[in-house]
């Protein structure tokens, strides 16, 4: 049910969402320069892509870009942003990816998977993100955490964040907030190879790959 609503949600507050999320984050900018090197024939996934924001810096780095998202109305912005240059739009659930097994060479996961309602859906999310990746594949995911400021618990939960439109209608969000270790627990009982696990401005940070090397 909840994923329902996060669709209903976003598909509410795209055109403004769109609008407020104007830079990618500079750890995915780096993310990106370095996986990307030497990749033109290969093909990129943004999963939980939003407006495109990080999937506009894949764009010029590979053959095909993959935007992923639940939201039609939030594809269309990224669509807008992207140019429709050599990117593919994909609606769907991140916990079930209509995508080939082995198919995607670099992917980003930003800021998305903590929207999904239930423990056993964000594993079963990123242990889809590992099935379709190469065996070379490298995937960076990113998740708000308790390090951040903004909150006091020190211990993973789940929330609501209101999001205030221009009009000052608000529209809840479901947030599950992670902490460190909780994260780092998560991704490391997925499928993924994980590479690397670390925070970075008040956010969790992992970079997985595969054991199919």
């Amino acid at each position: 049910m909840r994923r329902r609503e996060v669709r209903r949600t976003y598909d509410r507050i795209a055109e403004h969402f769109a609008q407020t999320r104007a830079h990618a984050w500079p750890d995915v900018e780096r993310f990106i320069e370095t996986e990307t090197e030497g990749s033109a024939d290969s093909t990129a996934l943004d999963l939980g892509c939003g407006n495109g924001r990080h999937a506009e810096l894949l764009v010029p780095h590979v053959d095909t870009v993959v935007c992923a998202d639940l939201s039609r109305s939030i594809l269309e912005t990224a669509r807008d942003r992207t140019g429709g240059r050599t990117v593919e739009l994909l609606q769907t659930d991140a916990a079930d990816l209509p995508l080939r097994s082995e198919s995607v060479d670099v992917a980003v996961y930003i800021a998305a998977l903590h929207h999904l309602p239930t423990r056993a859906t964000r594993l079963r999310s990123l242990d889809e993100l590992a099935r379709v990746l190469a065996p070379s594949g490298r995937a960076l995911v990113s998740v708000w955490s308790t390090v951040h400021p903004t909150f006091e618990a020190t211990t993973g939960f789940d929330t609501t964040v209101d999001w205030t439109l221009p009009d000052g209608e608000t529209v809840d969000r479901f947030y599950h907030i992670y902490d460190p270790e909780e994260f780092e627990r998560d991704v490391r009982d997925s499928a993924g190879d994980v590479q690397d696990v670390f925070t970075s401005n008040g956010n969790c940070y992992a970079v997985l790959g595969t054991d199919r090397d």
